[in-house]
């Protein structure tokens, strides 16, 4: 898909369509998750600091993601590529790798360029949304050909003529060749796909390791033996948690990733898995990033269990000077549970703390609402997201700040941009809304 996220929210929003569109965290420490095409052409593209776009590109509208939209077109769009054959392994919610010879749908270069033409104009019919499509006999070649045709175009690549076609690109087309590996190969001499070749699988494996070395060489070679995968089964499941100013608390650290677990359990348990290695990440405020785990008896989706995990791992992690980050995972997936004897202990123990427990989150949020930046998380209105009035309709978040919020009250299906209205932050007749479908059903 073409500049997903920030497509799907021109899509949605009549008055941006044709402008610069920023999606990603807008505080502080926020990055950018997608631009638009209207950005990117002042420089702004995904993971920059969000700070550094808004320098770039200060009249683009910056929004927060809405990812409930975007998995529901995600759903759309993985719907049509599962029609077209068997084999479909998504890499993401905008991108998946499709087996179109496992499926019948195309045998040679013409069926195949006919499917990915019908593909592309179902997107947009289902979707209102743009994909571009690369076509060929590799994973890599297509994943390399479906960036060629951004945006909104098709590439099919020719089985024999990919070497000649990757030899004077720039090594960090391959996959797995980032900032660091690319400055490795440069210091090196080695520039191009072609000069990796040149160089030889025993030159690579020197400078950069056997399985990596050997492994970029034969993609230098277009060596792309790899099939598609229908299920690309989840090793890890986790939440974390940037914050805008550095937590100093002990307390409020330990609370955070209390909260982090719930929230990891809830996904665990939303996925139909438990497992037996939780995991805390915390990065503190020079950016050093720490990792703890621990390693249960056996797999839980029990939050007391997950929970008490989480807090030994702390204990031992040293949070002076302040957090910038905290997470919280559970790996070593399985699609059981086995009931862990000590957990049932803690949660009795934990009953009878509930009331100090409750009491100390109960400060903790009285002192959160004592800011007047802050709004109470059901009332909080974040830049994009969707809302309904009882008497304009409905409508999307342009902005708030100092009890106010100002909302433009237009649809995806609205023949132009709406008018704008600006309201108290704790107006009843306004309330946070679900995203509509981009195409009028």
């Amino acid at each position: 898909m073409d500049a997903f996220y920030a497509s799907a929210e021109q899509a949605a929003k009549p008055s941006l369509r044709g402008k610069a569109v920023v999606v990603g965290g807008l505080g502080p420490r926020g990055v950018v998750a997608t631009a638009s095409y209207e950005a990117r052409r002042f420089g702004v593209h995904s993971a920059m600091p969000m700070g550094q776009a808004r320098r770039l590109a200060p009249h683009a509208a910056y929004l927060v993601p809405r990812f409930r939209l975007y998995r529901e077109v995600s759903e759309q769009v993985m719907a049509l590529l599962r029609a077209l054959s068997p084999l479909v392994e998504p890499l993401s919610l905008d991108e998946a790798f499709v087996d179109l010879e496992a499926g019948e749908a195309a045998w040679d270069e013409v069926s195949a360029e006919a499917v990915g033409l019908r593909l592309r104009a179902d997107i947009r019919r289902v979707t209102g949304l743009t994909g571009s499509v690369g076509l060929a006999a590799s994973k890599m070649v297509a994943k390399i050909a479906s960036e060629e045709a951004k945006p909104d175009g098709l590439v099919l690549i020719r089985p024999g003529t990919e070497r000649a076609l990757l030899a004077p690109k720039s090594v960090r087309i391959l996959p797995g060749v980032g900032p660091a590996t690319g400055d490795h190969l440069r210091r090196a001499g080695i520039l191009t796909v072609a000069e990796i070749a040149e160089a030889g699988e025993d030159e690579l494996v020197r400078l950069l390791g056997k399985a990596h070395g050997g492994h970029l060489y034969a993609m230098a070679l277009a060596h792309d033996e790899r099939p598609v995968v229908a299920e690309r089964d989840s090793k890890s499941v986790s939440v974390e948690d940037t914050y805008d100013v550095d937590i100093h608390d002990r307390v409020r650290v330990r609370m955070e990733v209390q909260r982090l677990a719930d929230r990891c359990v809830e996904r665990l348990r939303g996925a139909g898995r438990s497992g037996r290695t939780v995991v805390l990440k915390v990065r503190r405020y020079d950016f050093s990033t720490l990792t703890r785990s621990e390693t249960l008896r056996g797999p839980t989706d029990d939050p007391g269990v997950v929970r008490e995990a989480a807090a030994r791992l702390l204990e031992a992690v040293d949070t002076t000077g302040g957090v910038r980050l905290l997470g919280v995972g559970v790996s070593g997936l399985a699609d059981y549970t086995q009931e862990d004897l000590f957990a049932q202990a803690a949660a009795a123990e934990e009953a009878e703390d509930v009331e100090d427990r409750d009491a100390a989150v109960a400060e903790e949020e009285a002192a959160e609402e004592a800011a007047p930046a802050e709004q109470p998380a059901e009332r909080r209105w974040m830049a994009g997201h969707d809302v309904r009035h009882a008497e304009f309709g409905a409508g999307w978040v342009q902005g708030s700040g100092v009890g106010r919020v100002t909302v433009r009250f237009e649809t995806p299906y609205s023949t132009g941009p709406g008018r704008v209205r600006t309201f108290a932050v704790d107006d009843p007749e306004l309330e946070p809304a679900d995203p509509l479908p981009l195409v009028e059903l």
